[in-house]
């Protein structure tokens, strides 16, 4: 799994910043959403476009079964404004320039950039699913048939 994480841990709080100045944290869904907290390592690169692109594709039937999507990078609010915008992303990417959430979640690379991770993360905090391996072309059929698989939907 991770270095630290294992399916039925509970979530590491996160709190980072995305777009316009806003900070979205980990708590704003705990209750009401199920989380697909994504971890890549830059933007604009071939798999991390794919697996953003794939995820994108897939969210009008992720937001019907009430899945938040939130993707992780280490790199500047400014790079993901310009990675959403070219490839019209709809979920926020957070950066996480002092690398705390990929430390916490066990995802950092020798580099200091962030492994290529997915957590599933139920409505009460808890990880469900941990993809060590995505299929960055498909990660949204990967996400919701185990959505569907585990009940969570």
């Amino acid at each position: 799994m991770s270095d630290v994480l294992n399916v039925g841990d509970k979530a590491p709080a996160i709190k980072a910043e995305t777009y316009g100045g806003d900070t979205v944290s980990l708590g704003d869904f705990t209750g009401n959403n199920v989380v697909v907290l994504y971890f890549y390592p830059r933007d604009n690169t071939p798999g991390c476009t794919k697996e953003a692109c794939s995820l994108r594709d897939g969210m009008g039937e992720l937001h019907d079964m009430g899945v938040q999507v939130l993707g992780v990078s280490t790199d500047s609010v400014k790079s993901h404004e310009k990675f959403r915008d070219k490839y019209a992303l709809n979920f926020p990417l957070l950066s996480d320039g002092e690398r705390k959430i990929v430390k916490d979640y066990g995802v950092e690379s020798e580099r200091g950039s962030a492994r290529r991770m997915t957590f599933l993360i139920d409505k009460g905090g808890v990880i469900r699913h941990i993809w060590t391996k995505v299929n960055t072309a498909a990660h949204a059929d990967e996400v919701i048939a185990k959505i569907k698989e585990l009940g969570l939907s």
